[in-house]
């Protein structure tokens, strides 16, 4: 028998290590012939922790929420009886979060442990790295990636094949494949779980791209925050070292190829590809104009190739299964699979990997399970701080690159963070605005400085100070920060505005000229109030961190607006729904 807990940052976050620490303590108390293991996040994160047990032909027994201190009554009886804990074993509308998707990046993650390099061969892994090395030309590889038509997964959705042609038609004495998994965007956590969960699938993959390219050496670049997906790629890529899928003569065919990790500060910046290579070399992380572009001069000015980690990840399957196989999945110009991020408020978080073409209304749904508390969906944001908000009469929309930038966001790096009623979109997008103005390298003028003065226009409006032509100005500034900014942040900083504008107007105008607060988040905006219903039960006083309520047991009671902080406790406390928030 042989038990996987699964162990990526998400499981460990909710205490999956404590959860094996137990099990390890019963097998060895109880003398168990039973395997302990390690393995990474399976994508249902709303499920963690997790703990699968196999039986002897393999029989899968899928255990979610588990807590350390119920390991004893669950794990005793399946040990010793075989009989399974059915409150604890994943129900079947829980199992369609997998079940639903067509995983290629996320073929293995959840399965196998991350530890091991057999599992990842016993899989079939490093088996596209032979063929590739010992069976195809580097022109035949990069002709099998063009035929599936893969596009870079980072959020441009540049033709890999390209990139990888004009990488190798320029002649050095040195080249580089450069992977980024710096992962910048907030509420996306792909690459993560790639790193945590299946290193070798990206060891493979930059393996490939570098014969394909010519290059002998590559460059990791993960941001210093991810401590598990470092640890558990250096295990990695020690281990491809022994094997000879790294070092010199891989596998007997001549070709030479290393790998090391640059451990990045986390800086959004550093997602753009120059800004990223200026970091590599121990600059400050600024972008630079193009030309030259990075094939031609990139890392120390030698042609140097840039991917992130889920386009990497896909490489292994392409040159083993077929370009026209990858094909097959997906819409039009946009082919394969792509790996989602589902967060916000969306009952079944976590991670799904679906063809390209499915409508947004098929991912929240029927595969996330819909809205929190089935409340009313009422946006999406896509593209994270360089996306936009598409809103709920688009949800039928086709995920694809070119269906999803006619809303005006942007697929991305596949972040997708749904919003139901309850969230106001001028707060929404003044947030994201923040994080884009702190991220700016200051290089540009209209980066540096327009973003300051759009988000401190939104602040204002946010706190019920609008001025009439504030959205006009808005608008103004976000055209210019577009045009005169260098690199991509800058270009693409001003999307969260522009496309809550244009789809939300109503609510800036609410905001300035009613001074009211749709979704009745923004604080200065809300006021509560006590109904005559109130029956005198003195819970909303007694909970009143400021002492702003006043009035007698069994008596009306009375809100001070000028003490009143907005915290809401008022209402939260209020059994007898006498609170009023306006």
């Amino acid at each position: 028998m042989k038990v996987k807990v699964g162990q990526g940052s998400c499981g460990i976050a909710t205490g999956a290590k404590k959860v094996a620490d137990s099990i390890d303590v019963m097998i060895k108390r109880d003398n168990l012939d039973v395997d302990l293991e390690v393995t990474g996040c399976v994508g249902t994160c709303f499920l963690e922790p997790i703990v699968d047990v196999y039986d002897d032909e393999e029989k899968l027994t899928r255990y979610v929420n588990v807590k350390p201190e119920e390991v004893e009554s669950i794990f005793k009886h399946h040990f010793s009886d075989g009989k399974i804990s059915s409150e604890h074993v994943i129900d079947e509308e829980d199992e369609k979060f997998i079940t639903r998707q067509q995983r290629i990046v996320l073929r293995n993650c959840g399965l196998i442990n991350p530890e091991k390099i057999e599992d990842y061969i016993s899989e079939g892994g490093y088996e596209a790295a032979r063929i590739a090395l010992t069976e195809k030309t580097p022109e035949e590889v990069i002709e099998e990636i063009k035929k599936s038509g893969l596009r870079g997964r980072g959020g441009a959705g540049f033709p890999t094949w390209f990139k990888w042609n004009a990488a190798r038609s320029n002649e050095a004495d040195q080249k580089y494949i450069v992977c980024n998994a710096d992962e910048g965007d907030p509420g996306a956590f792909m690459d993560r779980s790639v790193l945590e969960g299946d290193p070798h699938a990206l060891l493979e993959g930059m393996l490939i791209g570098g014969y394909a390219i010519g290059a002998t050496k590559g460059v990791i670049y993960v941001r210093a925050e991810y401590p598990l997906a470092i640890k558990r790629l250096e295990n990695a890529m020690e281990q491809a070292r022994k094997a000879n899928y790294l070092g010199d003569n891989i596998l007997g065919s001549g070709f030479d190829f290393d790998l090391y990790i640059k451990a990045g500060a986390g800086a959004f910046v550093c997602g753009e590809e120059t800004a990223l290579i200026a970091s590599i070399e121990g600059e400050r992380g600024m972008p630079r104009l193009k030309p030259p572009f990075p094939a031609q001069k990139g890392f120390w000015k030698k042609p140097t190739n840039i991917n992130n980690v889920e386009t990497l990840a896909n490489v292994a399957w392409i040159i083993k299964n077929g370009g026209d196989k990858f094909a097959e999945f997906g819409l039009g110009e946009s082919k394969g699979t792509k790996v989602f991020a589902l967060a916000g408020k969306i009952k079944k978080g976590g991670l799904c990997e679906v063809p390209l073409g499915m409508p947004l209304r098929d991912v929240i749904y029927n595969i996330g399970g819909g809205i929190k508390n089935d409340r009313k969906f009422k946006a999406v944001q896509m593209g994270g701080p360089s996306g936009g908000c598409i809103p709920a009469e688009l949800i039928d929309t086709k995920v694809t690159y070119e269906d999803i930038v006619k809303t005006g966001a942007i697929v991305g790096s596949g972040g997708m963070i749904v919003m139901d009623e309850d969230t106001c979109m001028v707060d929404m997008a003044r947030y994201f605005l923040d994080f884009t103005r702190k991220e700016s390298c200051g290089k540009c003028i209209y980066c540096r400085l327009g973003t300051k003065r759009m988000l401190e226009i939104l602040e204002r409006i946010t706190q019920g100070k609008g001025k009439d032509g504030d959205i006009e100005l808005l608008l103004e500034l976000s055209n210019k920060v577009k045009e005169g900014s260098m690199c991509g942040l800058g270009q693409t900083a001003p999307n969260p505005v522009l496309t809550t504008i244009k789809y939300f107007r109503h609510e800036y105008e609410d905001h300035i000229y009613n001074h009211k607060c749709t979704a009745k988040s923004c604080k200065p905006l809300v006021t509560y109030t006590i109904l005559d219903t109130c029956v005198g039960c003195t819970a909303c006083a007694r909970n009143c961190p400021v002492g702003a309520i006043t009035g007698s047991p069994k008596g009306q009671h009375v809100i001070d607006q000028e003490k009143c902080i907005k915290c809401g406790k008022c209402l939260e406390s209020c059994r007898f729904s006498s609170v009023n928030l306006d």
